[in-house]
Order: structure tokens, then sequence, then C-alpha cells
């Protein structure tokens, strides 16, 4: 097992969780301006990065328990949690659980709804497919939709960076991750008994967090805070860096003011 965080910055905390066939890796350079006056730390989740010695039941409740004895072991009593995709699915399991530890929680292009019968349906595609041609034929086309088509020129770089995240992810790991989505619940509940805010970010272009599931669950915390990007796919903090930055850090202000 390697190094399976990074902690920078000091005061009231943000916790960051990477999705599916990612690793912390993906908000090294995000969380830079924020850890000017925030504590931040990245986690890998199970299967990823340097977290491959706790891959055997991948699923969304044991990532969550995961991420409980990260924060246990790292001191952290309260914070903000801030899920990209699989990880928000994650933060939601976390806040179903743990809610007392969540000043606010973020779900970054990620959603409170289970997939649908056709998105099962596709997964289970996925994992045929990765369990007869490896990780690598999968990543390679899987990696470029999730940007939207205007920013992929501008963005290959971090496009590139993406798939060799993904390349190193383990078969097994990214099998268990995409059974564990398949079969996560509706958690829509979660976000309508939130004692904490939530901010959503959506990007209009995403493919994987359609418009309309956005507007079924933005409405439904007490306190919540909507944030819709314009050409923008699914990864928000590499296309719209500043703007969802500027996003986090005010909602983190009014958390913890």
């Amino acid at each position: 097992m390697g190094n399976i965080y990074t902690d920078a910055g000091s005061g009231d905390t943000l916790v960051f969780l990477h999705g599916f066939c990612e690793s912390k890796q993906v908000w090294a350079d995000f969380v830079k301006p924020l850890a000017n006056q925030f504590r931040t730390i990245a986690l890998d989740l199970p299967g990823h990065g340097g977290n491959t010695g706790n891959s055997g039941n991948l699923s969304i409740e044991n990532q969550a328990e995961d991420v409980r004895r990260q924060l246990d072991e790292l001191e952290v009593k309260r914070c903000i949690l801030v899920g990209h995709s699989m990880g928000g699915y994650v933060g939601m399991a976390f806040a179903e659980k743990y809610g007392h530890m969540l000043g606010g929680l973020c779900l970054f292009h990620s959603s409170a709804l289970p997939d649908t019968d056709e998105k099962k349906e596709n997964r289970n595609k996925t994992i045929d497919f990765v369990e007869r041609n490896g990780v690598t034929a999968f990543i390679n086309p899987f990696i470029e939709p999730l940007f939207y088509a205007g920013n992929r020129d501008r963005l290959k770089q971090e496009i590139e960076l993406m798939k060799e995240i993904g390349r190193r992810t383990p078969k097994e790991a990214v099998v268990g991750a995409l059974t564990a989505m398949r079969d996560r619940p509706d958690r829509t509940a979660v976000l309508k008994q939130a004692r904490f805010p939530v901010l959503f970010i959506f990007g209009k272009e995403d493919g994987a967090v359609p418009l309309e599931k956005a507007l079924e669950q933005c409405h439904l915390p007490d306190n919540s805070t909507v944030l819709f990007l314009g050409n923008t796919g699914h990864m928000g903090m590499f296309e719209r860096k500043n703007e969802t930055q500027k996003a986090l850090q005010n909602f983190a202000r009014t958390v913890y003011e």
C-alpha cells in the first residue's frame, strides 16, 4: 500500500474524494489555493491510487467505512466532504451514517439517485468488457468523452493524466467499483434529511449526470447551493477550475464562518 492521502494547509478541513478509475492525484492542482485557507485532505478510495491493500469488497458502504477509518487516523472530527462522481456516492453513504461529522457536503458531478435499469445494463456490459479485454482497452476510449468536446484540445494534458491514472487501476478494482456503483441504493432521503448545507456542481454537458437528473435532486436539502456550468462535461476540476474552486471556497467560508 502506497501513500493513500495528501494533507496540506491548516484550519477547518475539506476532504476530497475522487471518482471511478481516478486517484487523489486528480485534486493535486485544484486544492493548492484552497490550502492557503483550509486544511485540505485528498484520499485514495479502496482499490485506487495507493490504496490497493483493501480492494476485496468495494461496495459504496465499505468505501465509506474506509474513508471514516482514514479520517480517524488523521484525527478529523468534522469536515466538508467533496465527492467527485463515484466519490460523491461514497460521500452520500458517509453522510447517511456519519452525518454528525459533516459541516457540509459537495456533490461534484455526482448524484444521490441510483442507477437506472439502462445504466445498470451498461455497467454489466462494461464489467464484461473489462473482464475480457483488460483495463487499458477500456480506459483509453472511456476518458475523453468525460470532457466536453469543446474543451478537449485545451485539456489534452489533463486527459492524458486521467488515462494514466485509470490504466494503473487494478482490474479487480475496476470491476469492483462498477459493481458497487451499479448496486448502490437511492439516497435522496439523505439529502432531504441533511442537517448540513449541500453544494451541487453540475456540468450542463455531462453525459454521466444528465441535467434532468441534476434538477431532480438539487432542491431536496433544506440548504443547498447549486452551480450549473455551461460548456462543461464531467470534469469541472479541470474544465472550469477557477469557477469550481471559487464556488467551493465560498461554500466553505459560509459553512465555517
